[in-house]
């Protein structure tokens, strides 16, 4: 099968680079290092580690192990699949890179030859994938040439268990190609031994360890007081962020607000300031427009802030603003630090929840959608603890958001749950070295 999977890929590979261009147009690293997409790789570092992980979400995850395993000694090489995984690992690792102890370039494609390739010219002592990756040709590639295999951050969550029955369960058999599985929950464990994985371990989920922007906070906490926002005094404004919002929540969470207003009024408190950040920035000037057509008035902080987060000289006043819209990037601690609430998007559309760590950080109750497949860890976990709380419909979370918003009682109960549900999950960048350093110098 994966024989008949790798000649489907030779088949198909004309339309795949065709994609790769069309997509370059609008992010022009599809279009180059072509090269290493096949593997010709050119690198100083002697025997590194290989990491792998796809995406800029997996990137910054696995940053506070891939930092660890730095100042451990290991040269490391990282590899992505996106463009904006790239990015995000060439800027995380800037110093690393800049001293000749890590290096990032694209992962090769799912053909064999270029795996070997890449093998051949970085000879890495061994490779860590990160997450749940199944690249068939990949992993066995690996195997094949003896290249001592594992994963961390290791997730196998149900809806891709139940996608891998519908296709015979092929891609579960993939599993078993690794050697040591360093999993984020007992529950994804159990689901590792259950495919046939041998040596797994419960190691967490290093994105509790990842380091909270200081520069961020601070400018956020610097605003409190001169937007008289509820974070920082008493009879504030209250404030609430909705988190990553993809397309197919904005019409939702527009209704939310409105709900949300509404309550307040009622219960004799000031209009809420609602701190919007959508996921895409290509969506970013659609967004505003929404807003704006369904009455609230907008203040984006591309025109209101400088490069510090300070206020321009012609920035708005606040107080009659509705809506901030948070249309940078890499700026999403500042958006949370200002507020006392989180409701976490790709949550109320069928596709699993963006990350919740980031708010539980910062010690603030959350809220999510009908949809967290995407993060059962540490979803499940948090749901049991009573710092995530799950809405199946806007009104439900509307009313949900009007009570933490108006009752000290539950929002002081709701912020040291989160504070203690943090403190648990924490250090599992030192378990999964615990772990990880002896297997690698088995290995020499």
């Amino acid at each position: 099968m994966i024989a008949l999977y790798e000649l489907l890929w030779h088949l198909l590979l004309p339309l795949f680079l065709l994609f790769l261009w069309r997509r370059g147009q609008r992010e022009p690293l599809y279009r180059q290092h072509w090269g290493e997409r096949f593997g010709a790789v050119s690198t100083n570092l002697r025997h590194p580690l290989w990491v792998h992980s796809a995406s800029m979400g997996e990137i910054r995850g696995a940053a506070p192990l891939v930092r660890a395993l730095l100042a451990a000694g290991y040269p490391v090489l990282v590899t992505t699949l996106t463009p904006a995984g790239r990015t995000a690992a060439s800027t995380l690792f800037a110093d690393a890179i800049a001293q000749g102890r890590a290096q990032v370039a694209f992962v090769p494609l799912e053909l064999g030859w270029a795996v070997r390739r890449f093998i051949r010219r970085v000879h890495p002592r061994a490779a860590m994938m990160t997450e749940i990756d199944t690249w068939p040709v990949l992993l066995t590639t690996i195997r094949r040439r003896h290249v001592p295999l594992c994963i961390a951050n290791a997730q196998y969550p149900k809806k891709s268990i139940e996608r891998d029955r519908r296709w015979g369960g092929f891609r579960a058999g993939i599993f078993q190609a690794y050697e040591l599985v360093l999993c984020k929950s007992e529950t994804h464990a159990q689901r590792f031994r259950d495919v046939g994985c041998e040596r797994v371990v419960v190691a967490g989920e290093t994105r509790f360890d990842l380091p909270v922007s200081p520069t961020q906070l601070a400018a956020a906490h610097a605003l409190l007081d001169p937007w008289n926002l509820a974070t920082g005094r008493p009879g504030g404004r209250p404030v609430l962020c909705f988190a990553s919002a993809i397309v197919g929540e904005d019409e939702q969470f527009i209704d939310a607000m409105a709900r949300v207003q509404a309550g307040l009024a009622e219960a004799g408190l000031p209009k809420p300031l609602v701190v919007y950040v959508p996921r895409s920035p290509q969506r970013f000037d659609t967004v505003a427009g929404l807003i704006e057509g369904a009455g609230l008035k907008v203040a984006r902080r591309s025109r209101m802030l400088d490069a510090d987060l300070r206020p321009t000289p012609d920035a708005p006043d606040m107080a009659g603003i509705d809506v901030l819209l948070g249309d940078s990037l890499g700026e999403m601690y500042f958006y949370l630090a200002l507020a006392q609430v989180v409701v976490v998007g790709a949550s109320f559309v069928p596709l699993g929840a963006h990350n919740v760590i980031e708010p539980l950080a910062l010690k603030k109750p959350v809220m999510v959608g009908h949809s967290i497949w995407g993060i059962e860890y540490p979803g499940v976990e948090a749901l049991a603890a009573g710092v995530l709380q799950q809405h199946m419909t806007i009104p439900s979370l509307a009313d949900a958001l009007v009570h933490l918003l108006t009752s000290p009682t539950a929002y002081a109960a709701a912020i040291a749950g989160a504070q203690a549900f943090y403190a648990e999950h924490g250090g599992a960048t030192a378990r999964h070295m615990a772990t990880l350093q002896p297997w690698l110098e088995a290995t020499r």
